[in-house]
């Protein structure tokens, strides 16, 4: 693609892509591209100009400059974009405000006086309509309060009133529905799909393949904790599926032959063998956006405790209003009353500075799939983590293969890595990587029918003989198997700090893969910043052994921690919490860790953790850092004191426009113009980037 240079910085570069018009999808088939590269680090695009900002690591100039030159508007490049993003929404809504505010100020300098004043009326007949609908159902609400104000207005000939109140509440109106379609738009593409590969069945094999390289009629196999990543039909196998995300169910469904899969679903348990009837870009996106407007998932308690405090005053209101003329005779004092009222504010504000924290998280690449997992993060008090993947890196790594009853080592290793590759998990990731390292790598499979036991392990069948890998207790106390008598020395003489998956063939054990899964450096420092932060318990749960787990719960300075627990064991232990009246913060990233994530009152699974639990979290967190967790933890905090100081903020300022109308200093028209005013400046503050607490600068050089 031809590019110009436009201006550059330290690691920062303008350019402007050489074509007649760049289109809204063409914008975003760039924007993505260049984000898919890993030395870019933020990149924004303007389609109005043809601009790009792209921000890239150091000495990564020539990089750039290099996937600039060999952009094109391919298929392939077209495939990186989601189905829908937000860019087409907010060309929308920002060409609606700006013709709005052009039309109100070019309307005062070309329309007759006589005009605007019937132009007003007519305007003024959607409210009033409004208002009666409400009294007609026995409801005294707001839109009551703006028909009343209008109304009053006109009668009194105060048209500029009527027309401002008009012209507020028309702002607030377009304000709040693109806050809550962006906010859809936002969390619809984060539930849709995301997966990269799938496994296709062909001549009675499986082959890993992309899923934009998937076909109508392919055959698509999925396992226990994967995501099925098309619609299809169900042609063998049998498996529970999580469809949430789709229909709202609340329990998994069950699915067998003849049954039909969505796309973004994941399943829980069992395996199936589906026949895709849609490419990818033919899910159900515009069933999710439905199925997510139609519940209050977005709103936070806060943002709801605002709006129906916003209803509540209205009768307040009118009350005042009848007791100003009551006491003083005087219309225009009690005007001042109706004129100002807190529900604009209060419903414009709230969802604004909600929006502004996802939006700001987001930028973080933090997901956020609804404004009260936010303020769920501001009040939670205790906070637990999974190990593996977590505090861990994500990226373990096995240092040694320890062999038993004369059973070749590389063999064992190639077997394990045949039976883990199905299965999302860092532990088995480690031991895929590491065969493929040592150039062991299986042209076909060697087992049959894999069975997967959560958070245990996978057992098969090679050669007729039953054969399991997974931990101790699933290996020698679930599935009996048993180490040879003169082994037992060599067994016991296993570094303890390495975690450990267990390989036997026909119930001994043929092998002990050791997998080194070190502290992330920045884990010491982060535990350091969240008790800053407000987390008065920080905990680790983990299906490591006791030793194990007590030099990790030591060294990271934990409150406290669990060792060999199950899934069901990690989500009991957030019940309790629940019990004692503490507010719950789940942290993992696979397939054992869902049931917490769900109990937990916000779920954050992190990194390219499993796919269900991507699924069944709250926040998800793209980066391979825990650093994300104490600046999602300040925007928390940062948006509930936003909210607070705008709820004050809102009662102080129009208190003080309703005593000064009634003590006679203002007229109700100037009170209406400050208010009015008013709701607009603190809508658009509340848009702005969230000041955070500082805490002390985490050091990724903390001795661990």
């Amino acid at each position: 693609m031809k590019c110009k240079i436009l201006h550059e910085s330290p690691n920062r570069m303008r350019v402007h892509f050489v074509q007649n018009f760049m289109s809204l999808k063409q914008a975003d088939v760039v924007e993505y591209y260049l984000r898919s590269k890993s030395f870019v680090v933020k990149v924004k695009v303007y389609d109005r100009t043809g601009d790009a900002i792209i921000y890239y690591k150091e000495k990564s100039r020539d990089e750039v400059i290099k996937a600039l030159a060999l952009f094109a508007y391919t298929e392939d490049n077209y495939a990186l974009v989601p189905e829908n993003t937000s860019r087409e929404l907010d060309r929308i809504y920002e060409d609606k405000l700006f013709f709005i505010l052009a039309r109100r100020l070019i309307m005062g300098y070309i329309i007759p006086l006589p005009l605007r004043r019937i132009r007003a009326y007519v305007r003024a007949g959607r409210y009033v309509i409004e208002g009666l609908k409400s009294l007609a159902k026995g409801k005294l609400e707001v839109s009551v309060l703006d028909a009343t104000a209008i109304t009053a207005s006109l009668v009194r000939g105060d048209f500029n009133t009527a027309s401002s109140i008009m012209f507020m509440l028309n702002v607030g109106d377009i304000l709040e529905e693109w806050t809550h379609k962006k906010s859809v738009a936002d969390l619809a593409s984060t539930m849709s799909l995301n997966v990269d590969k799938a496994w296709v069945v062909t001549d009675e094999t499986e082959v890993l393949v992309p899923v934009n390289r998937i076909n109508v009629g392919d055959k698509v196999v999925v396992r226990t904790g994967n995501i099925i990543p098309l619609d299809g039909k169900v042609v063998s196998g049998e498996a529970t599926v999580n469809q949430s995300s789709m229909t709202g169910e609340s329990e998994p469904v069950r699915k067998c032959e003849g049954g039909y899969v969505y796309a973004g679903t994941v399943v829980e348990e069992g395996e199936i063998v589906f026949e895709t009837d849609k490419a990818l870009g033919g899910g159900k996106y515009d069933r999710i956006v439905a199925m997510i407007e139609e519940s209050e998932k977005l709103k936070s308690n806060t943002e709801s405790k605002a709006f129906h405090l916003a209803d509540g005053l209205v009768p307040f209101t009118f009350l005042g209003t009848g007791l100003v003329y009551l006491l003083t005779r005087n219309v225009t004092k009690a005007l001042a009353v109706l004129m100002v009222d807190y529900s604009c504010a209060l419903k414009l504000s709230m969802p604004v500075a909600v929006l502004s924290a996802m939006k700001q998280a987001g930028a973080l690449n933090i997901t956020v799939k609804g404004g009260k997992f936010l303020e769920a993060i501001a009040d939670a008090d205790t906070i637990v983590f999974d190990k593996t993947g977590t505090l861990t890196h994500a990226c373990p790594t096995v240092v040694d293969v320890v062999s038993f009853n004369n059973y070749d080592k590389d063999r064992a290793l190639m077997l394990a890595a045949c039976l883990e590759e199905h299965y999302p998990h860092s532990m088995a990731s480690a031991v895929t990587r590491a065969a493929i390292e040592k150039g062991l790598n299986h042209e076909e499979e060697m087992h049959s029918k894999v069975e997967y036991i959560v958070a245990h392990g996978v057992a098969s069948t090679v050669n007729d003989k039953k054969v399991v890998i997974g931990s101790r207790h699933f290996v020698f106390e679930d599935e009996g198997c048993i180490i040879n008598d003169w082994e037992r020395e060599k067994f016991d003489s296993i570094d303890s700090k390495f975690s450990k998956l267990y390989l036997a063939i026909d119930k001994v054990l043929v092998a002990v893969i050791c997998i080194d899964d070190p502290l992330r450096e920045e884990a010491p420092g982060v535990v350091k910043n969240l008790h800053e932060l407000g987390f008065s318990k920080v905990v680790m749960m983990t299906g490591d052994n006791e030793g194990k787990a007590k030099d990790v719960a030591q060294r990271l300075g934990l409150d406290e921690y669990h060792s060999e627990v199950l899934p069901e064991d990690k989500a009991a232990f957030i019940r309790k919490e629940h019990e004692l009246g503490r507010k719950v913060v789940m942290i993992g990233d696979g397939i054992n860790d869902s049931p917490a994530l769900s109990e937990a009152d916000a779920g954050i699974a992190i990194s390219d953790g499993a796919a269900i639990a991507r699924e069944v979290s709250d926040i998800n967190i793209a980066n391979d850092n825990l650093t994300a967790l104490v600046e999602l933890k300040k925007i928390s905090d940062g948006m509930m004191e936003r909210i607070k100081g705008n709820y004050r903020f809102i009662v102080t300022f129009n208190t003080m426009l309703i005593a000064l109308g009634v003590m006679g200093f203002i007229a109700p028209s100037t009170a209406a113009l400050l208010h009015n005013s008013s709701t607009v400046a603190i809508g658009l503050k509340s848009t702005t980037g969230i000041e955070t607490k500082n805490v002390k600068k985490i050091s990724n050089d903390s001795k661990v």
